[in-house]
């Protein structure tokens, strides 16, 4: 039972009876009983998961598979024109994204049409969101990309790009793929874009286990520790690296992609180092193609309100570029680099290399959690725009199998792409059908136009890439408004970004979440602990160092402490709390105790003798206030350390003749102060549930004693 003390004005009691009645009456509060039979409840729980009945069943398959849901209630005349529309144009956008994206993660341009292709499928079937676009996404791309890279370099392949030969031939590209061993070693039928694409599809496949085991076990709150400002830092910084990676082939040099820590700084000296050797066709190519997509980009975007469907630049600029390369033979006779051959058609499927797990499952990690986090906030995002619900534990599942099914097909990681998904919103899409669209488009250019791209300049496919990295760029015009709403998520925006660009992504992600933590607990360590003062003519109190024209009641101190009380800023508390009050309760023990000592040597008495409490109280001044009143209303919890420490409070207080009273304590700190035995019989520790009722209190019982020591 929880005791509080409700006040009755001291004029309420008769005069006769003031011995004999308080001026206040308590007030019960019983609490409810918690069943706390662990058997029965895994008993419980064991019958409901394993009970097994059709209705269970149909409820399990259609959780899994979605689309047995949404697919039998398609309104046709609705929906269909606003997908097909949607689903072509994601299409005809992605098309040169998935081969420009390869490039980024070390792979084939066939490869990241692949990724796409599946993607969209396996999504359409699994997936609860009706906007969002999964497929290639260019952050996981850089991560998937610095470890094949290292795995490259540790199997003892060259340090170039992951890409064959352009004078390879079609049938020994695809005997050298299809004769692919399982081993982490170098092997005779295995070239180094082979291992590149094994390398990708083994992380992809851990990764998508880790995503399937998240939300098995339901752990989608891993996602609640990458915040909206560490994400976007991440995402900046990341966006510098890739930009970095990209140069080489804007400026048609042949350099080592450098991984690891630093490996921004150390690819920019190599460029510096070899700008010398600089192509002038593909410098030339470049910056034509950046006149074009930029304007176009930005017209895009200006006039989006207007277009029914954007402007497919990149794909005209694609085509444009490769008509341009071909007939004027850039590779022969200027040594452009090229993407060289890519075949038609479909790789027979391949299980992930399980010799190399334990050399990626660590980097899995990070890539696992980036992209379910990311695919989960998009998805609520815009089903809370367009009025639906999504299931998050699903998502994950989705986006799991997104990347478990495809790695047996020579895929690497995706996961959401927000631009994509913007435009997929924007140009009518209504259900996941749209995905199976853009399946459709990507399928067309596998089976019959993929060939076309042999001539496609890689510094074309590098611009767009850049192009695309405007939006987290951008992010930096925002900081001036980011810090005026919030200092501390823009400090957490630029230590994400800035050890994620100069550092590593994956040390990048771990320091951010690591900062966002240590900047709760310095909050919490170093929180606001005003006084309080009363607003005339209401029962309301607020601090005195935000409002004007408070009113202080006198001989009692109102003090909130706005953070929950534990052993990190226990010595906060007491500290503000003495210097709020201006009275440290030891320090005037030790001077009354001082000061006893110094008059009875005064009066000839031995030194050696124990001061008397009487010589104490004839040398102690009176303290400006009687009561001091914690307002506990901002207390969230307390640990032991905490209840300790109230208690010395309390305890220290009460020797120099002042009460300390709590006020608004929420029941999870009652409870840990019954538990802790803050109150004990005979002590006048009281519970108000609010301020104004203890300030009551506290002048009625100054009253009181006033009253019983005239008489």
């Amino acid at each position: 039972v929880v005791e509080f003390n409700n006040i009755h004005s001291v004029s309420e009691v008769p005069e006769e009876d003031d011995a004999k009645h308080s001026f206040h009456h308590r007030m019960f509060l019983e609490p409810q009983e918690k069943k706390r039979n662990m058997k029965a409840l895994v008993v419980k729980q064991a019958k409901k998961t394993c009970s097994c009945t059709p209705a269970k069943v149909k409820d399990c398959v259609f959780s899994l598979l979605p689309v047995l849901q949404w697919l039998p209630k398609y309104k046709l005349r609705e929906y269909l024109l606003g997908d097909i529309m949607s689903g072509l144009i994601v299409g005809i956008l992605l098309v040169p994204q998935s081969i420009a994206y390869s490039l980024l993660a070390g792979q084939e341009p066939i490869y990241g049409l692949y990724t796409s292709f599946f993607a969209s499928i396996i999504y359409f079937i699994f997936g609860t969101s009706r906007h969002i676009s999964v497929g290639i996404f260019g952050v996981l791309c850089l991560m998937v990309g610095q470890v094949v890279d290292r795995e490259v370099q540790r199997a003892g392949y060259d340090l170039e790009p992951a890409a064959l030969s352009v004078h390879a031939d079609t049938v020994t590209y695809v005997n050298t793929t299809i004769s692919l061993v399982n081993q982490t070693s170098r092997q005779p039928f295995c070239d180094k874009s082979c291992y590149a694409i094994t390398v990708g599809a083994t992380m992809t496949f851990i990764a998508g286990i880790y995503q399937v085991a998240m939300g098995f076990f339901q752990v989608g709150f891993v996602s609640v520790y990458l915040s909206d400002s560490l994400l976007s830092g991440f995402v900046t910084g990341a966006s510098f690296t890739i930009l970095t990676s990209q140069a080489k082939y804007l400026l048609g040099l042949d350099i080592p992609r450098s991984s690891g820590i630093g490996s921004l700084v150390t690819t920019w000296i190599n460029i510096f180092r070899n700008i010398h050797k600089t192509n002038i066709c593909d410098l030339i190519t470049s910056f034509l193609c950046f006149l074009v997509l930029i304007p176009t980009k930005e017209l895009n975007e200006h006039f989006k309100s207007r277009l029914k469907a954007p402007i497919p630049v990149e794909l005209a600029v694609i085509v444009v570029a490769t008509l341009a390369s071909h007939f004027g033979k850039l590779r022969e006779n200027y040594s452009s680099s090229v993407a060289g051959h890519i075949p038609t058609g479909f790789l027979p499927p391949r299980p992930p290399d399980w010799n190399l797990i334990p050399h990626v499952a660590l980097d899995a990690l990070p890539i696992a959690i980036i992209g379910f986090a990311i695919t989960v906030s998009l998805s609520e995002m815009f089903a809370k725009k367009h009025g639906y619900t999504v299931k998050a534990n699903q998502e994950m599942y989705a986006i799991g199998f997104c990347n478990i099914l495809p790695s047996f097909f020579h895929c690497f990681t995706t996961s959401a792409a927000l631009a994509k998904t913007l435009v997929k919103e924007s140009t009518g899409c209504r259900t996941q059908l749209s995905g199976m669209v853009t399946a459709l488009v990507i399928l067309l250019v596998l089976l019959v136009i993929a060939p076309l791209f042999y001539s496609l300049q890689k510094c074309v496919l590098a611009v767009i890439t850049i192009v695309n990295l405007r939006g987290a760029l951008r992010k930096f015009k925002d900081l001036p408004k980011m810090w005026h709403l919030s200092k501390v998520d823009t400090v957490i925006w630029l230590v994400t970004m800035a050890s994620s660009a100069l550092v590593s992504t994956e040390i990048g992600l771990l320091v951010g979440v690591c900062f966002s933590m240590l900047c709760v607990i310095f909050r919490t360590q170093r929180p606001e602990a005003p006084l309080l003062g009363w607003v005339a003519e209401s029962e309301t109190y607020e601090s005195l160092s935000a409002y004007k024209n408070l009113q202080t009641k006198p001989g009692i101190m109102v003090f909130r402490f706005e953070a929950p009380l534990y052993y990190i800023n226990k010595e906060c508390f007491k500290s503000t709390l003495y210097k709020q009050t201006g009275v440290n309760p030891v320090w005037v023990k030790a001077a009354k105790k001082k000061a006893a000592k110094r008059m009875l040597r005064e009066k000839g008495v031995d030194s050696g003798s124990k001061p008397t409490s009487i010589s104490v109280e004839l040398v102690s001044e009176p303290l400006e206030f009687h009561t001091i009143v914690i307002d506990c209303c901002a207390i969230q919890f307390l640990d032991t350390a905490g209840i300790r420490t109230l208690k010395e409070v309390c305890k220290d207080y009460r020797e120099i003749d002042v009460q300390v009273l709590l006020a608004q304590c929420n029941p999870s700190v009652r409870s840990s102060l019954i538990r802790g035995e803050f109150f004990k019989e005979g002590e006048d520790h009281l519970l108000f549930h609010s301020v104004h009722q203890a300030v009551d209190f506290a002048l009625g019982a100054q009253e009181h004693n006033r009253s019983c020591t005239s008489k």
